[in-house]
Formats: structure tokens, sequence, C-alpha cells
């Protein structure tokens, strides 16, 4: 690759040498590092397919762990100890994991960590989600994580989910997304009827409440000597949802009953595809993070023998606060550290962990808003990500004053910057749009309070939180690249 950083050289012009932009991806690579874009782009594809809702994502990344060898920390054989370049995994909950390629270096001297979350903004359904109403049946829900929940009606729909039977057996529910499935929908009113809603603020036109998915429309057969009840006029009522029912338990054996203690989503149907002629876009539900998630995990299968312990962390919870004993804020990241300085050094105390993470440094893998022109009313563009121009770096998240952000110090801002550069990275950076335009978050505050050093350092995204969001092959390409040169050190 072919990227000027000898900014000092008296050869360059005065404008070249005083001033810094940021270069598209596309015209730095040459056909074989081309190719290993586009090559990249077609395994995210079929990562993110299959990565509907965060168990099914946890259960791509372990087994892609488990196939290069990384070893279950929850069945290591008696006796082990862990020396340089062993890989190690360990779950929370089917939700969120870890993975640990271990160091020269003691923890104690700290680690290098990616950290990323594999939970996306969706539709849950409400304990007793199945109803009748009008000859048709639906499903209630309570929508996750920031949406609009406009984006949501007249698009096909899956749902995804476990459910755990009398027995105990936890049973895997998946409909929508073969070929030969039926989709769910949620319907939105026509615009003959419409003039009453057209003139609601855009996020009023659609409730929360109004998020009902049609699942059904066909009554119980007659004569079906399970349906009918005692008195004729019962005789009548819920047969679209009895339908439903029957067919629920036909396929996986489960009644309205598990359906109170089930975790079921509603996600877009159907795979992620190309984006534009050139095919240099990829749209799909869920970029927001898996993206990052997938170059975290692809970075980390290239560690072999770092001198630190480097690690890959993939949270939930993180479109809701990362609350939660699955979530970045709870105590499963540190206490898998403490185990693993246990059995390294047979012994430990709490000033171990705290000296760890205090010399630790984190990229807190999330992605950021790209720059859109048609919105260009949203973003100061100077600061912004541009799509196609690399890795982003975002040194502060937050809202107004900054508030809610880690804010990273200038030094390991640099730090990371010379690092990229000097792997041949391309990056840039950006800022969450324009001051007082609105904000987020991330998890970067999470590991900053306990000492690291972190910055945020993700993918940009066109349509943000949408049911399909839109990324670049270059970028995700420059975050795996960046993600590895990070934690080979």
């Amino acid at each position: 690759m072919s990227m000027i950083n000898e900014r000092t050289d008296r050869n360059l012009s005065l404008k070249d040498r005083l001033t810094h932009s940021f270069p598209i991806v596309w015209e730095q690579l040459d056909e074989a590092e081309t190719a290993a874009v586009f090559e990249m782009g077609e395994r995210y594809k079929d990562f993110i397919t299959l990565s509907k809702t965060e168990r099914l994502c946890a259960a791509e990344i372990i087994r892609t762990a488990e196939s290069h060898g990384y070893l279950n920390m929850d069945v290591l054989p008696e006796g082990y100890k862990p020396k340089a370049g062993d890989k190690l995994y360990r779950v929370n909950r089917g939700k969120a994991l870890v993975m640990i390629v271990v160091g020269k270096a003691r923890l104690e001297e700290g680690m290098h960590i990616v950290g990323s979350h594999i939970d996306a903004p969706r539709l849950d359904l409400k304990p007793m989600p199945l109803y009748e109403e009008s000859d048709m049946a639906f499903l209630k829900t309570h929508y996750y994580g920031g949406v609009k929940k406009y984006q949501w009606t007249s698009i096909p729909l899956a749902l995804h989910g476990t459910a755990r039977k009398e027995n105990g057996e936890l049973v895997e529910i998946r409909i929508g997304e073969d070929a030969d499935d039926p989709v769910l929908f949620i319907t939105d009113l026509l615009p003959h009827l419409s003039k009453d809603q057209v003139t609601k603020p855009l996020g009023e036109a659609i409730t929360g409440e109004g998020l009902n998915v049609l699942a059904g429309s066909v009554p119980l057969p007659k004569g079906d000597s399970e349906s009918a009840p005692a008195s004729s006029e019962e005789n009548h009522k819920d047969k679209v949802k009895l339908h439903l029912l029957k067919l629920l338990e036909a396929r996986y054996g489960i009644t309205e009953r598990e359906l109170v203690t089930a975790e079921l989503e509603i996600v877009p149907a159907g795979e992620a595809r190309d984006v534009g002629l050139d095919r240099g876009m990829i749209s799909s539900y869920g970029h927001d993070d898996r993206v990052c998630a997938f170059a975290s995990l692809e970075a980390i299968l290239g560690i072999q023998n770092p001198e630190k312990t480097a690690i890959a962390y993939f949270t939930d919870k993180e479109e809701v606060g990362s609350m939660g004993n699955t979530g970045a804020e709870s105590a499963f990241f540190e206490t898998t550290m403490a185990e693993l300085m246990l059995l390294q050094d047979g012994t430990y105390h709490d000033l171990m962990l705290r000296r760890a993470l205090a010399k630790t440094e984190v990229l807190s893998a999330d992605v950021s808003a790209g720059y859109d022109p048609n919105y260009s009313e949203a973003y100061d563009k100077r600061n912004s990500g541009m799509m196609g121009r690399g890795l982003e770096i975002m040194k502060y998240t937050g809202v107004r004053g900054k508030s809610g952000s880690s804010d990273a110090n200038g030094e390991f801002f640099d730090k990371v910057t010379r690092l990229f550069e000097a792997n041949h990275v391309c990056w840039q950076v950006g800022e969450l749009g324009k001051v007082d335009q609105g904000g987020g978050g991330t998890i970067a505050y999470i590991l900053a309070n306990k000492g690291a050093e972190v910055i945020d350092c993700g993918v940009p995204v066109l349509s943000m939180h949408a049911p399909y969001e839109v990324i670049s092959k270059a970028d995700l390409y420059m975050a795996a690249k960046g993600y590895m040169a990070f934690l080979n050190r």
C-alpha cells in the first residue's frame, strides 16, 4: 500500500508538509489488497446473515473460536497453567464472551483489548404477545434500543429466539429466514386515509404500542376435535390465535405458557446484500455493532504470540445502557481476568487486577455516523467520518457538552494514530454529528472508569439504527487491519 507518512520530507510542497487530509481507501490499495477487501466482505456477509440476534452472533463467534483451537475456560483440564500463545475463550450466558491470546508479559503488566457489542436495535416480544383481532393474529412487541418506529412498518420481518419447554429443553425458534419460510409484517396506513397521520411529528406517527406484528389469518380447520370449546359462543373466538398456537406446538413443542418466558426477537428478514453497481458497500441488519465485532474476530484470529495479552471482548446490552449481567457494566470481564491471573500466578489479590487495568489499552470498537450528504444539515462535514476513508476514531462521544463520554487522552489518541500509520492502516477522525444536534455513547467509559486508556474506534455507518444499515467494505477491511495492529504488540 502506498501511504505518505514522511511529512518532514523537505521535498514535499509546503501544503503537503503542513496540512493533513484523509485519503480514500480504494485509491491506496494495490490489486492484491483490493481483492482481500472483497474477500473479507463475502465472509462478513455470511457472518452477519447468521448473526441476527446476540445469541446467534455469540454462537457463531464461539464456533469460529473453537475451529481455531481456542479452549473454553470453563472446562480447562485440572492443573492447567496458561503460557504465552495460549488461546482461550469464555462465554457469559450465551450472549457475551471474551477471546484471549495469552501474552508473554504477566497480566499485571496490562492488556490490549478491542471491545465491541453484539446486540442491536430490534423489537422484543412481550411476555403475553399473541392475540387475535378482527380475524387476524398479532404479536405485541416492545422495542429495544433507539429505533425510528416508522421504519419497521411494511418490511419483511423474521422471528428469532429461544423458549424453554416444561422438561427444561431449550428450543431455538427461527421463522422468516429460509426461502420457503413465511415472513411477518407490521402494517402501515394507506396514503388515502392518512390525513391525520401525516400531520403528526415523524416520531409520533407510529407509536410503540402500535408496533403489532401481523402473524396469521387462517382459523383452525372446521371439525378440528381439539378446537371446540364448551359453548357455541366461545366456539367462534380466537380461532386464528389457536391455529397459530397449534402450529407452534407442532413445530417447536411449545404452548402459550412457554411464550411467557421465551426470549423472542423480531428482526428484519433476509440476507446481507451488496450495495451499488460497484459492490463497494453492504446493506444488512445489525451493522451496529456486529461489523466491529466481526472485525475484532478477524483481528484476534491473526494474533499468535503477543507481548501483552490480547483480548477481543464481545458484550451485550450496549443499546440499552450496558446494564445487566451480560452487559459491559457486569462483573463478567473482571471476574474472568481475575481467574486468569489466578491460573497464571497461583495467587490473586484485588490490587493485581487494578494494576493490570491501569496499564491496559482499549479500543472501544463501535460504529460511528458516516457523513450522509442527503442530510448534511445534521453533520459538521470537517469533523465527520466519510464512507470509504477508513477506520474512524472518535476522541469522545456523549451529548451536548460531551456528557456521558470518557473523552480519550490526547497522548493515547496520538499513540493509536501513529500505530495505525506504521501499519499502513487508513484512518480518519469524526464526531457524532453537529454539537447539540443529538449524540450517543459506547462502552468506552466503562473500562476507562477502571483506569484503562480507551478510545472509540469503529466503522462509519449510513442509516444507523435503521432496519437495514450500510457500511463500506473498505472501512471494514481497515477496521480489521487496525484492530490486528493494536492487539499484536
